[in-house]
């Protein structure tokens, strides 16, 4: 016995796409997604999505490295090996920028590729979508909404007369 994953439902255009999210989104569905070949502008407010949380996760690695880079240069400089040059300060922040600066970026990439994995559980190797033969299309010319069957709201019937009435071209139901 095969479990049901989700509706799947083609369009031809963007624009049909588009019109078509807005009303899954009104329809006040939560687990679903749309598909297309490349990035359609206007699609996250169609979709009714927020803003990332990556930047924070990049914010944060970011604070992380400059800290970590202050910390090193006065723990190597100032307490672990002192050696008085010229009367010079065993630690200034000026001395110490350029490394810490440089933690900062690399820090900061880290932290939005990890935020990045980690909000959109990844790696993730495994997708139902992946069997069915008309989602092949997806990198070429063809746009896909699939609605969830886990989401509160789904009702193969109502769903798929909400999919009908969107002017989707092909609809089918996807197996796990």
């Amino acid at each position: 016995m095969s479990l049901k994953f989700g509706m799947l439902a083609e369009y031809t255009t963007p624009a049909d796409l588009m019109h078509a999210a807005e009303k899954i989104r009104d329809a006040g569905f939560r687990r679903w997604d749309v598909f297309s070949p490349y990035p359609i502008h206007g699609m996250n407010q169609a979709m009714g999505l927020k803003n990332s949380k990556v930047g924070w996760f990049g914010f944060t690695g970011g604070v992380t490295g400059y800290t970590t880079g202050m910390i090193m240069i006065w723990w190597m400089n100032a307490w672990d090996y002192q050696i008085i040059v010229g009367g010079k300060p065993m630690f200034s922040p000026f001395y110490a920028f350029p490394p810490s600066y440089e933690l900062t970026i690399l820090f900061t990439a880290f932290g939005s590729i990890l935020g990045m994995m980690f909000l959109n559980r990844l790696p993730k190797l495994y997708n139902p979508l992946f069997k069915c033969e008309r989602f092949r299309q997806v990198t070429h010319d063809k746009y896909f909404l699939v609605v969830e069957t886990t989401d509160p709201k789904y009702s193969e019937t109502e769903t798929r007369k909400l999919l009908e009435a969107t002017g989707s071209k092909h609809i089918e139901i996807v197996e796990d």
